[in-house]
């Protein structure tokens, strides 16, 4: 006779956080949400700030948008790095330092009255560091949490941006108008410290894994969810790409084409839609409300395109984004003949939608390419490509107005840019290396 067994202690979760009563991905969402609401808009809040400052330095447009541009160059200097950081330090000391380099810029442009220091506070320091708080971090963080879901959850998470432009635009309108545009730069500077610093600080987390717990929740309570094989191409996804070996395939260079003038496109219509809109007849405040009607309108596209590309793939939401923008410019170019409130508020409409859900599929096509052991470093390469986009639309769009006079010849590149955007997104092929979740889905159905 054989001793029985002793019962097995059941295993304790290796964190207390992992004994929430709520999956704890839920928490770095809406830190997430917060982060980029206040993050963003303090970035977008350029075009708020351009006006005033044309107007007191009497620089160039193509000079002073170059502040902007400035600061996404700058950006390019910092994201090769930020995932090798947050992989180091963890997301909330990297964030939390982000959030340092861009209040202190904030009050610094305040006593600046020379271009050189302009371009080094509110450009390097404000529009460069606020990268570490926007979309490239969280769009690198993120799906560590969640796999089936990727799209939805970097949509809700990435509609903190509409929820803050448009809470925070008229608000710092009204400051520019009233006590200028210095004033509105320390009002942004005590909102980051009060509540972006310590959320991050305190609360954001890097990993599951890190706190006994798996992406999705599985694990949690029952048995985990069936896994979904969304592999096509085994011997893609086996290969452990460094940046180099990656930089050797063409779909890097593919991709990289196509996200370089996604953002050319996004941030050559941000930067100078204030100006342009009251240029060609609309006063200054409804101009203010439409860049926040926009990203509140980016809300819905975040989380409808990013659920969206997890059920119809990748490329179909770039597609759908990116004829959003177009549209978005054709309307543009429409406003030179006629001010309708019906042409602006379906160009803030197409703009906010559609074109801000490539915010949320960009992320997916690079993870579902390249994710594995070094996704951190050759993410980080990314980014630097992504920010050399974002820095050539305002400055581009600048000295096409500067040179001509108009912004119609902008408008007309912009357009041709949406078109080799999708088409390079297509030829890269996301699809052929692994498939968003619901197609994935579909097809196991469609063998059973």
């Amino acid at each position: 006779m054989t001793d029985a067994p002793a019962p097995e202690s059941p295993q304790r979760p290796a964190h207390i956080l992992a004994r929430l009563p709520f999956y704890y991905g839920w928490v770095v969402v809406a830190i997430a949400f917060i982060t980029m609401g206040v993050g963003v808009s303090v970035r977008t809040s350029f075009s708020l700030l351009y006006p005033p400052i044309l107007e007191e330095f009497g620089w160039d447009r193509g000079i002073t948008a170059g502040i902007f541009s400035a600061g996404f160059a700058t950006s390019m200097v910092i994201a090769p790095f930020l995932g090798v950081a947050m992989n180091r330090y963890g997301p909330g000391i990297v964030m939390a330092a982000g959030t340092l380099i861009v209040s202190t810029g904030l009050v610094l442009t305040t006593y600046a009255d020379t271009q050189l220091l302009i371009f080094l506070s509110l450009g390097c320091a404000v529009v460069g560091g606020s990268i570490i708080l926007a979309f490239t971090t969280h769009a690198y963080l993120l799906p560590y949490w969640f796999v089936r879901r990727r799209g939805l959850t970097m949509g809700i998470a990435f509609s903190g941006v509409g929820i803050g432009a448009i809470v925070m635009f008229p608000w710092l309108q009204e400051i520019i108008k009233s006590d200028g545009w210095r004033e509105a730069c320390w009002a942004m500077a005590v909102l980051l410290l009060a509540a972006v610093l310590p959320l991050n600080l305190l609360f954001q987390r890097g990993r599951p894994e890190d706190i006994g717990l798996k992406p999705d929740g599985d694990g949690r309570k029952g048995p985990a969810a069936a896994v979904i094989d969304n592999v096509v191409d085994p011997e893609w996804v086996a290969r452990n790409f460094s940046i180099w070996t990656a930089m050797g395939t063409w779909r890097f260079w593919f991709v990289s084409i196509g996200l370089f003038f996604g953002m050319y496109i996004w941030y050559a219509v941000q930067v100078h839609q204030t100006k342009y809109l009251a240029e060609v007849g609309y006063t200054e405040i409804v101009a203010a409300y439409a860049l926040g009607m926009v990203g509140l309108m980016g809300v819905g596209g975040q989380i409808g395109i990013g659920a969206l590309g997890d059920r119809i793939g990748r490329e179909w939401g770039w597609t759908i984004a990116l004829s959003g923008f177009a549209v978005c410019y054709v309307l543009l170019l429409t406003m030179n003949l006629s001010t309708s409130p019906v042409l602006l508020w379906a160009m803030v409409a197409f703009q906010g939608l559609l074109g801000y859900g490539a915010a949320t599929t960009f992320p997916s096509i690079l993870a579902e390419i390249f994710h594995g052991p070094r996704y951190g470093q050759i993410y980080g390469v990314f980014s630097g490509i992504i920010s050399i986009g974002a820095a050539a639309g305002p400055f581009v769009t600048g000295a096409i107005y500067d040179r001509t006079g108009s912004y119609d010849l902008a408008w007309y590149v912009a357009l041709g840019a949406c078109a080799v955007s999708i088409t390079f997104i297509w030829l890269a092929a996301p699809r052929k290396v692994r498939l968003a979740a619901g197609v994935a889905a579909k097809r196991a159905r469609a063998s059973v």
